[in-house]
């Protein structure tokens, strides 16, 4: 028998959706694997591209993260991560060893709690800092949902949005897809082709890794006979599908088509046309929700060669720019894409929580807001905006063909130095 959500104002009928994707050749048109990710959120959210270098703490060191502390790890790797303005973790981002994770909502039979815990979010920057490869960020992962849980609410709204987590993980060999319940989990190793995710469990009896206790407890729950082989997205997945699960599943048959129909031939550019496709609702825009910001990398095999990230920081990748982001001497936080800060009086710090709001709008987001409404209101001057966004998003993609190619071979305080020199360009396209 299914146990009802402990929250009501948790239940999957809220809006919710987020699409990630991932290439393993030989499905990539080169020898790279091949991420992308777009972050579907509350209508108004900002979202901001944070640089954080690498660190070394103190023994004993406490680290707080959007709702609770944790214990602190010796050493932490260099990040960027994408994340709305709010909170500590990230919808997903990169490492400086290649390492690349995205997260997405989902409701299970499990339950989801009411009390304060690690959001799937903090999960995943926690993994970033933490890990050098995908599976050790499983690993990281999963031994924190160990100890900590995962809970709390996932927006900035004084009525509770709660959720479970799916994340799918990639480097530059492999990519793994981890689905949870609660602390329960199970996870599926691609060493090869295509792989997406959606809102949704997606992995069956092709199980590579799993929690020990996943099989005992569905037996015990009545989910689970033990005769039939153990199915891990029918054993888990509501009997019931809420509407936006089925919408979910739509978007996720939608995305394996699109990933099937370019196999072989996936690139950042195919990624990116993927992430802007509207038909399917993969660049989402629905009601209350629309995809806030989006994320394409390229993680070569070859470790002698650097990784590319792009990322928009603004919402709507049909009308954003992929800038490219490269680990280097010269990286550094982008002022124009970091939101103000609120200190003690932030509204996620005050409690009762999210009682009133904050801009937190960066530069390039006005900037960008400024330009959609003329790409609305004024169709010559939209349609030459939108050149120019192509334009400058063509120089990034032809940069990082050049530099994995040998072709371009900067030192590496400009390579560190190119998001912040193409976000610099993209405000001048908007002031």
């Amino acid at each position: 028998m299914e146990r009802p959500h402990l929250m009501a104002s948790c239940a999957p009928d809220s809006p919710c959706s987020c699409d990630c994707f991932v290439s393993v050749p030989p499905a990539s048109a080169i020898p790279a694997v091949i991420f992308a990710k777009n972050s579907d959120r509350p209508r108004d959210e900002v979202q901001e591209v944070v640089f954080v270098p690498a660190s070394t703490h103190a023994p004993g060191s406490r680290l707080q993260c959007t709702y609770i502390e944790v214990e602190q790890v010796p050493k932490t790797h260099a990040v960027i991560l994408s994340r709305p303005s709010w909170l500590w973790g990230a919808e997903m981002g990169a490492n400086e060893h290649g390492v690349c994770i995205g997260n997405e909502a989902v409701w299970t039979k499990e339950p989801v709690g009411e009390g304060e815990a690690l959001l799937g979010m903090d999960l995943l920057r926690l993994a970033l800092e933490r890990s050098s490869s995908a599976l050790e960020a499983l690993r990281v992962i999963t031994g924190l949902l160990e100890s900590y849980g995962q809970g709390g609410s996932c927006r900035e709204d004084p009525t509770p949005f709660c959720y479970h987590n799916t994340f799918l993980l990639a480097d530059r060999t492999e990519a793994w897809v981890l689905e949870t319940a609660g602390r329960l989990w199970a996870a599926q190793r691609i060493q090869e082709g295509a792989r997406n995710i959606s809102n949704q469990l997606s992995i069956g009896t092709d199980i590579s890794a799993e929690h020990p206790e996943l099989r005992t407890h569905a037996l015990a729950q009545g989910w689970w006979g033990g005769q039939r082989p153990f199915d891990f997205a029918q054993v888990f997945s509501l009997t019931r599908q809420p509407v936006r699960m089925e919408a979910a599943k739509a978007r996720f048959q939608a995305g394996r088509e699109l990933l099937r129909q370019e196999q072989g031939g996936l690139t950042a550019e195919v990624m990116m046309s993927i992430l802007r496709n509207k038909e399917s609702g993969i660049c989402m825009d629905s009601g209350g929700f629309r995809t806030t910001a989006s994320m394409v990398s390229i993680l070569p095999q070859d470790p002698t060669q650097p990784c590319v990230h792009f990322l928009t920081a603004t919402p709507d990748p049909s009308r954003s720019v992929f800038k490219p982001f490269i680990f280097g001497a010269g990286a550094a936080q982008v002022p124009q894409v970091l939101s103000p800060t609120f200190g003690a009086q932030d509204p996620v710090r005050t409690q009762p929580r999210f009682q009133t709001q904050v801009d937190r709008r960066h530069t390039l987001y006005r900037g960008h807001q400024v330009a959609l409404g003329l790409m609305e209101s004024d169709q010559d001057q939209g349609q030459q905006l939108r050149q120019k966004q192509r334009d400058l998003e063509q120089e990034g993609l032809e940069a990082a063909r050049g530099l994995l190619s040998g072709e371009w071979a900067p030192p590496a305080e400009k390579l560190g130095a190119l998001f912040q020199a193409f976000v610099e360009r993209e405000s001048h396209v908007y002031a």
